[in-house]
């Protein structure tokens, strides 16, 4: 899905067009999502990476001797395993704070 930002001349916000295939234009009339121009510029997108299981241990190492994580992608790994031994389905509000964790986000009853 190819992903198009625009810089407004206007009010120098990017505005993020998302498309559902590389052969689909860009709308020739994109406005800015921020003030409604039509005055852009089109920009270079940024490019991320996601960190693996591996980048991750790499960066905050194993856990600790008392089972202790420093990253909140490990401890979804580990909630995910407990329930795994125990031949249990992940409820769905655990699976979405797994989610979250994985995406570097600690549910606030954990960050508390």
């Amino acid at each position: 899905m190819p992903i198009y930002e625009y810089r407004c001349e206007d009010c120098e916000q990017v505005t993020s067009v998302f498309l559902r295939s590389m052969r689909q234009e860009p709308p020739a009339d994109q406005r800015c999502e921020h003030c409604d121009s039509t005055n852009l510029s089109r920009v270079m997108s940024q490019v991320a990476r996601l960190k693996t299981s591996q980048d991750v241990v790499d960066e905050y190492g194993s856990p600790g001797e008392g089972g202790e994580y420093r990253d909140p992608r490990q401890i979804g790994q580990w909630v995910e395993q407990r329930f795994e031994e125990y031949g249990l389905d992940i409820p769905d509000d655990t699976r979405d704070m797994i989610d979250a964790a994985r995406e570097g986000e600690l549910p606030d009853s954990v960050s508390d």
